[in-house]
């Protein structure tokens, strides 16, 4: 039998407050069986869809494979088809139950794991493959902890809300370019592979969706993470406002000295304080021609060869 992994997690079990229904509602928002809507689900119910999501896996009969929000176990059971082992991660105790009742008395039922908890907190398995028909909550989180799981997987495989997946895929000078686009493309090659139909789901959430195919860069490159967004979450507040002018931004030029004494400090180098910090700041955007640049036409080198400079006097982002 599969094994089944429990951990605890608050109000699990404690059924939903009752509300009426208003005259004329649809039923089509909420799931009479699984408490879809608590956890932001929407079951795939097109077998074709499904087939296509694991078709673009590439799956090698050796692959061990992560499922994020198996729901009721269409895509896991046509993973299982391919695939050595599948660990599937779902939220919801009623839907982890039907996922193995589904392989029960069939060789795929020694295949699999399942385990019941959230995604965020979990221990995440050794896998070289993900698959996801992500909850909407969770679509970020689960991006940028894939990206910082050691070893590398092979290739994620993930279903978002269709404007999630566009901003993830976007490229500079596009109007979706954005924080999030820059973050993840520093670290993985993003394509959008197949658009899904909100019918092909139940029920049907109120926008469409995409799949994307998210491949790790190996090896990495060798900036921290937070240094990078640090720097991203200043210039991309308005991606559209010149670089210099979101460095003016209130209280942008005060964490940047507290940030760079800091630096200093530890380094047991001097502090400069006859020079300002927004001199120093005006010094590297000049140097590196990004004063009058935007936010939202910069591509990653772009931004890498930014933040090599402010580094070079000592201003960091995290």
């Amino acid at each position: 039998m599969p094994k089944a992994t429990t951990e605890r997690f608050s109000r699990a079990h404690q059924p939903a407050a009752k509300k009426k229904e208003k005259e004329g509602s649809s039923s089509s928002m909420t799931n009479p069986i699984f408490n879809t809507a608590r956890f932001g689900q929407h079951i795939l119910k097109n077998p074709a869809t499904a087939q296509k999501i694991v078709d673009a896996a590439n799956l090698k009969p050796t692959d061990k494979v992560m499922e994020v929000g198996p729901g009721t176990g269409n895509l896991t059971v046509k993973i299982l088809e391919k695939a050595k082992h599948v660990t599937a991660i779902e939220m919801d105790p009623r839907m982890a139950a039907e996922v193995i009742k589904r392989v029960q008395g069939t060789p795929e039922q020694r295949k699999l794991e399942v385990i019941i908890g959230d995604f965020v907190k979990a221990e995440i398995p050794y896998f070289e493959v993900c698959i996801s028909n992500t909850p909407y909550q969770i679509s970020s989180p689960l991006v940028f902890r894939l990206l910082s799981h050691r070893p590398l997987f092979r290739v994620a495989i993930l279903m978002f809300q269709r404007e999630f997946a566009l901003r993830l895929v976007a490229r500079p000078g596009t109007s979706l370019w954005s924080r999030l686009s820059a973050n993840v493309q520093l670290y993985a090659k993003v394509d959008n592979i197949i658009n899904v139909s909100r019918n092909d789901f139940r029920p049907p959430p109120q926008v469409e969706s995409s799949v994307i195919r998210m491949v790790p860069i190996d090896p990495p490159p060798p900036v921290k993470f937070e240094e990078f967004d640090g720097l991203n979450r200043i210039i991309f507040s308005r991606p559209n406002k010149t670089v210099r002018g979101n460095f003016q931004a209130k209280g942008v030029m005060k964490m940047l000295e507290q940030n760079r004494r800091t630096w200093l400090a530890t380094q047991e180098m001097p502090v400069d304080d006859d020079t300002p910090i927004n001199i120093i700041v005006d010094k590297v955007l000049a140097d590196t021609e990004c004063t009058e640049r935007r936010a939202s036409k910069m591509d990653i080198d772009d931004l890498l060869k930014l933040l090599a400079a402010f580094h070079e006097v000592g201003i960091h982002f995290s």
